[in-house]
């Protein structure tokens, strides 16, 4: 029969990669699922966890803890800091961060080593160990034997004398102590303070107050001697640094005075040059000269253009200055002038011009205008006398303050680089009173170092154990020992390869699922483990009574659930073969022990109890299961029949409960060529003359993955059903077996699942799949098979 002919909407493409890749994805419910499955095994990890902790609590020694809390306090040295030849510090968490780190150095360790001898105390260099730490030495011991002897580890040892070799031991073991120290040292921040906690953890708490009080004044002593160093230091530079400043300072001095000196450069009681006082002197005089002489000028041309205006007009025009020498002659003069005139005019007026009085007085005014005249050209020429003395004495001023301005450029030009020479003699000067003043301080500082460190909390014997704490180990231990369930849960789920529910068999091998079978054990359907049935190759386990009893479920238990899948199998292939009058079912597995006898047998059975007229077929030539389960001791069987040409009836044995007609198989040695037996003109032959009689062909044929026996009966066959067991047969393998062969894919009507434990379905079913309501469906079912029972009665 071609696929061709089954209906389209019966079958069921296999997924793609693509698809597979998609469904892997995991969501929400995925997870919780996933959780459900795996809480034993989560649970079981807990309680190791929690065990294991327990073991650890018992086994380790108790571990006492000592802490002092020192201050850094800028507040102790603040009167030093003002005068410190070092600049104080803000501390900053920088800061703090370096004294931890100070507290953690080698050489405070070392010096705590040597205070307290550790390296000969037995109680701090080999101390009370846990079983854990034991085991860790012991692997640690073992390594170090097969690397050789520690001592010989030590560079060189072997090869010095006695002596040299225990120092060198001595120092090692030192080392060690120091080393040790160190691991054990806890020092922390308290907070977003300024308090450093110093703490020591060991079994004995007399000896981690020890350790915690002599780190405590150990780091107080450092840094009292740190200051102290500093400040010694720092004196010794600032003694070096005060003789340099002091010869420096002399020289810029020296410098000064020699360039004033050079350049002329002296000054008065004001700091003015003096050149810049002769030159404003020398500018006042002229300013004072230059008047004089404008006045002299004046003077002069007034009397001057009087004089060279003729005698006649010098008396109206003379202006006699008083302070002139000769201006009381001249006054003088005019007054007898005018006296002349008036008496010259009064004569003339009565006697006449040519009257001899008039004429006497004609010539008395003219003798004194005459001697009026002379008196004002002897002024004019003194007048002249000035003006040209206040000239010569301008220009020679002018001369003076001409020579004396380009001296004075010289001299400024001159000052620029005295001023430069006297700023740096001055900066020099104010640089080594600085330092002679910090010298002096840094020296008082040193007879008197002041740290800035105090212990504001010494340590104190405990009183109580700190460790190990046993809340906190258990809660540890059950959240390791939950990772660690959460590990091998994910590995499991990992490792989940195989079908488990009918979401499986549609989504990952691309088929119609048919039913879950569950397990099966003494004739009847119950929830029992998978592993509770053999394979078919070693049902020689189990008495004949069981074998038998299991091929009969369906019979004896026609309303089991086993029962049920069954009929829901036959619908299936009822309706893909509805055409077809007699129908032959090859039943097919994958792998060996998956049940598909049993299911072959079940089958068969229930068809037959239906009131089918049916044939059972044992297809398993080289391990025929199906024969010994049902107990069929036959001579002769499938081979010879096909072989000898014979029909059904000559080998066929007939159940009397159900007519069913069996064709069992007899093994003959080691016959290898089964498959061409099935692909035979002989085989083609005996299943037409099997179908003219009947309407069901149920044949157990061999699994596809150890043997091709089923391929070869393939076009014999019109459909296949596919038994798969729950939790064993791999998806992967299915999916690949189906791939390759397409021929025997296109004929699969569908699947089942069998050997199902239905108490642990319910775990890998979805929220609202029929899996989760096989508790109620198996309680129906064993009603029916009760009251099926009670009516047989």
């Amino acid at each position: 029969m071609n696929y061709a002919n089954f209906p389209l909407d019966k079958r069921m493409p296999l997924p793609s990669a693509d698809q597979e890749k998609g469904e892997d994805f995991i969501d929400v419910e995925r997870l919780l699922g996933m959780a459900a499955r795996q809480a034993k095994v989560v649970a079981i990890c807990a309680v190791i966890g929690l065990f294991l902790g327990l073991i650890y609590l018992q086994t380790t020694p108790k571990q006492y803890m000592s802490v002092a809390s020192v201050l850094i306090d800028e507040g102790m040295n603040k009167v030093m800091d003002d005068i410190s030849a070092a600049s104080a510090t803000q501390q900053t968490d920088a800061t703090i961060l370096s004294q931890i780190e100070i507290l953690n150095s080698a050489r405070l360790a070392s010096e705590v080593v040597d205070k307290l001898k550790l390296d000969q105390n037995q109680d701090f260099m080999s101390p009370p160990q846990s079983a854990l730490a034991k085991g860790i030495g012991f692997l640690r011991g073992i390594v170090a034997y097969f690397r050789g002897n520690a001592a010989d580890q030590l560079p060189g040892i072997q090869n010095v004398d006695a002596a040299t070799r225990e120092a060198m031991i001595k120092t090692a073991t030192h080392d060690y102590a120091v080393y040790m120290l160190q691991t054990g040292l806890l020092a922390d921040r308290v907070s977003r303070s300024n308090v450093i906690s110093i703490g020591y953890q060991a079994t004995n708490p007399a000896l981690a107050t020890a350790i915690t009080k002599a780190y405590a004044d150990a780091y107080l002593a450092d840094q009292l001697n740190a200051s102290f160093d500093a400040t010694e230091r720092a004196a010794v530079w600032l003694q070096g640094r005060l003789t340099e400043l002091r010869e420096s300072s002399q020289a810029a001095s020296l410098a000064v005075e020699k360039f004033r000196a050079e350049h002329g450069l002296s000054a008065n009681s004001d700091g003015q040059l003096l050149s810049d006082k002769q030159l404003a002197d020398l500018n006042a005089q002229l300013i004072v000269a230059q008047a004089d002489t404008a006045r002299a000028s004046a003077r002069y041309q007034q009397y001057k253009a009087i004089v060279d205006s003729g005698s006649e007009s010098a008396f109206n025009d003379s202006a006699i200055a008083a302070d002139q020498p000769s201006s009381s002659v001249i006054i003088g003069l005019k007054t007898r002038y005018l006296a002349i005139t008036k008496r010259l005019q009064d004569v003339e007026t009565n006697f006449g011009k040519d009257h001899p009085q008039a004429v006497a007085l004609a010539k008395e005014k003219a003798d004194v205008a005459a001697q009026i005249f002379g008196q004002l050209k002897q002024i004019t020429e003194s007048y002249r006398n000035d003006f040209e003395v206040a000239q010569t004495r301008e220009t020679a001023l002018r001369d003076k303050i001409s020579t004396a301005a380009g001296k004075s450029s010289i001299d400024n030009q001159s000052q620029v680089k005295l001023k430069e020479l006297e700023q740096q003699a001055q900066a020099l000067t104010t640089l080594y009173q600085t330092f002679l003043s910090r010298y002096e301080e840094a020296s008082q500082q040193q007879s008197f170092p002041v740290g800035k460190v105090r212990i504001i909390s010494d340590a104190t014997m405990p009183l109580a154990a700190s460790g190990p704490r046993t809340m906190r180990v258990l809660a540890l231990s059950l959240v390791l020992g939950l990772m660690l369930g959460a590990g091998f849960g994910g590995l499991n789920e990992f490792n989940e390869r195989f079908f488990r529910t009918g979401e499986d068999i549609r989504d990952r091998a691309g088929l119609k699922f048919l039913g879950y079978l569950p397990t099966i054990g003494g004739g009847r359907a119950k929830d029992s483990k998978a592993d509770d049935l053999p394979a078919d190759g070693k049902v020689a386990s189990l008495s004949s009574a069981e074998r038998r009893a299991r091929m009969r479920v369906s019979i004896d238990a026609p309303a089991s659930m086993f029962a049920e899948t069954l009929r829901n199998a036959k619908i299936a292939f009822d309706v893909v073969m509805e055409d077809r009058g007699s129908r032959v079912i090859g039943v097919i597995s994958v792998l060996p022990g998956e049940g598909k006898s049993t299911v072959a047998a079940n089958l068969a059975g229930l068809l037959a109890a239906n009131g089918a007229k049916t044939l059972l077929v044992d297809g398993d030539l080289r391990n025929p299961g199906l024969s010994r389960s049902l107990g069929m001791e036959a001579e002769q069987g499938l081979m010879e029949a096909v072989v000898n040409g014979q029909t059904w009836q000559s080998v066929g044995k007939v159940d009397r409960q159900t007519k069913l007609a069996i064709i069992p198989a007899v093994l003959r040695g080691q016959f290898s060529h089964t498959s061409e037996l099935l692909g035979s003109a002989g085989m083609r032959r005996f299943i037409e003359n099997a179908k003219e009689t009947f309407e069901y062909i149920i044949v157990d044929l061999p699994p596809l993955g150890p043997v091709v026996d089923a391929k070869a009966f393939a076009p014999l066959v019109d459909g296949f059903v596919l038994v798969t067991e729950w939790g064993r047969t791999p998806r992967t393998m299915v999916r690949s077996m189906l791939e390759s062969e397409p021929y025997i894919a296109n004929k699969v009507i569908g699947a089942v699942l069998n050997k199902v434990d239905l108490k642990k379905l319910v775990r890998y079913g979805s929220l609202g799949g029929s899996e989760r309501f096989f508790d109620r469906y198996s309680s129906y079912y064993l009603e029916k098979s009760e009251a099926r029972a009670k009516r047989a009665a």
